[in-house]
């Protein structure tokens, strides 16, 4: 395989397909261009220090649309991205801890990267992999393939086709079934947010074969609108439940096991995807921050959260997720997918055109 690159890196732009080149330090301990010393964010007990732009990308990868971050057991960090290159890409792309290229793959996957979480399985880890182009999966940590599947068999998807890419370079979400992201079940079976798709969260058992649904899209009780991240909250003290970023309604829903609707939390402004460590949630906001909540959902702090960065950052149709050269130190874009490493430290990938995901150390 490659080794790592320099931080130097291309990146193609999302219109035009232009190559550019952008520097990015990428070391722990890096200081951003105006040459400051990186940020520190976040309340006592929950301060953390910003490294921006923290992975070393190779040069066979041109790193695209970060969509999401999972960490293993030996602290390896994985991230998906889209990528929306004529020639085919490793959509899943992994590191170590100080951000060093370890390996890639998911050729299979381009043009449709998403969601990516970790199970361990019988003493074995495992990747679960959503596919906007209307595809779920699961492979070893390498890459190798155990199942790979369509749209489900259960009503409302008894037509759906999943999306064939035709046009070399162009990408899209599958026709009704177009997955964002998958929760782990207790019972050994997982569910799946058809955020892109018909709205629905579909169950599966452990045998990988859907048996229900429940949501749809609407702003009522245990309707969904985007369902696009969702987590198992089992943080003590709380009675276990689903809970589901129901992103353009802007809030969190509360599910059981069987998808009746329990509760709302609504201080969020466009909820992305969850974790959680202990009895904290972490919460990616797709509007600028990144809220972490205790386990009674108090707010703990948003972090990165600033009003006048945020109306910069959505205005003129989130232009600003094209422009590198606009982005500030310490502050967020469109956080994506956030999750906890070992030592309580925070990977964030974010949605921007030519991909980022920054290391916040943890630091008191």
């Amino acid at each position: 395989m490659s080794q790592p690159a320099s931080s130097r890196r291309e990146f193609l732009k999302v219109t035009g397909g232009a190559a550019l080149s952008v520097s990015a330090p990428a070391i722990l301990g890096a200081t951003d261009k105006s040459g400051s010393k990186p940020a520190v964010i976040g309340p006592e007990g929950h301060r953390y220090e910003v490294h921006q732009d923290y992975m070393q990308i190779p040069s066979h990868i041109r790193w695209q649309d970060t969509h999401g971050v999972a960490v293993d057991a030996a602290g390896l960090i994985y991230v998906k991205h889209r990528t929306m290159t004529a020639d085919e890409q490793d959509s899943v792309v992994v590191f170590d801890h100080s951000g060093q290229f370890v390996r890639s793959f998911g050729k299979e996957f381009h043009g449709g990267g998403h969601g990516i979480d970790i199970r361990r399985e019988d003493g074995e880890e495992f990747l679960y992999l959503c596919d906007n182009k209307g595809h779920i999966a699961k492979t070893t940590l390498t890459g190798e393939l155990v199942w790979k599947q369509a749209a489900p068999s259960i009503a409302p998807y008894e037509n759906a086709k999943p999306f064939e890419l035709k046009t070399p370079g162009k990408y899209g979400k599958g026709h009704l079934f177009s997955p964002t992201n998958i929760a782990f079940a207790p019972d050994g079976g997982f569910w799946v947010g058809d955020g892109y798709g018909s709205h629905y969260v579909i169950k599966y058992d452990k045998d990988a074969k859907a048996v229900s649904h429940f949501g749809g899209q609407g702003d009522g009780p245990g309707q969904l609108n985007t369902p696009h991240g969702l987590w198992w909250d089992d943080r003590p003290g709380r009675e276990p439940a689903l809970v589901v970023a129901d992103r353009a309604n802007a809030r969190l829903q509360y599910f059981s096991a069987e998808g009746q609707h329990l509760s709302f939390f609504d201080d969020m402004l466009f909820p992305a995807d969850i974790d959680i460590r202990g009895d904290v949630m972490l919460v990616a906001d797709l509007h600028s921050r990144v809220t972490l909540l205790d386990a009674t959902n108090n707010v703990i702090a948003h972090l990165g959260h600033n009003p006048a960065w945020l109306k910069q950052v959505l205005a003129n149709n989130f232009a600003m997720r094209r422009h590198p050269e606009r982005w500030e130190s310490g502050k967020f874009v469109h956080p994506h997918d956030a999750c906890f490493d070992h030592a309580g430290n925070i990977y964030l990938a974010e949605w921007v055109a030519i991909g980022r995901v920054s290391f916040l150390k943890h630091v008191g």
